[in-house]
Formats: structure tokens, sequence, C-alpha cells
């Protein structure tokens, strides 16, 4: 069974197993919020030092298991693997989107 996920997240996930980091900055609107690892990273700026770093420390790669929504956010499991202690580990993505489609907000955990 194939998962289909909206047009933005396929987007992100795509980019962030290629480690591209425009095309996974271009996901996220210019107010985004990124909460992961105990930190909130806001603003494209802090973001894309965010990517650039978690690529190269982390080099993770993402499987999407399953998506839904609830309580206006989408819900992502996914299966994450990469150099960090526990890989692989089963992720859980709370994107929200903002009305332009783009990630406004996103908690990994």
């Amino acid at each position: 069974m194939t998962l289909t996920l909206p047009a933005t997240l396929a987007s992100y996930f795509a980019a962030k197993n290629r480690h591209d980091t425009p095309a996974l900055l271009g996901c996220f609107s210019a107010q985004a919020r990124v909460r992961d690892e105990g930190q909130d990273i806001t603003g494209l700026p802090a973001i894309r030092a965010w990517i650039e770093q978690t690529s190269a420390r982390y080099a993770v790669q993402a499987e999407p298991l399953d998506c839904r929504e609830e309580a206006g956010r989408r819900i992502v499991r996914a299966n994450v693997s990469g150099n960090f202690p526990g890989s692989p580990a089963v992720l859980t993505f709370r994107f929200g989107l903002a009305a332009d489609g783009r990630i406004d907000a996103l908690e990994i955990g």
C-alpha cells in the first residue's frame, strides 16, 4: 500500500532524504516554528541553520509510515534512521500548515 501525503509533506520528506537544504527550506513559511530536541527554532534563517546542522550531524533518512489529521495538524509517523543513538526509530512529526500549504509549525518527537 502506498502512503499519500499532502504535497508539501511529500516534498518535505523527499527533500529531507536528499539532504537538499534549499528544497527543504522552501517547504516552510516565513514565520515557521520548529521544535526539535527540546529546542525552539523560529524563522527561515534559524530553520536553515537547523537543517544544515542536523543533516551534517545525523545524515537522517525518514520513511513515512502513516498520516492522519488531528486537531488541525497533520501527524506523520516515520521510520527514521541515521547517525544517532537508537537508530532506527519511529518518530512523530506534527505539522501545522499555513493557508498557502507551507509548513508553519513542526514538532518532532
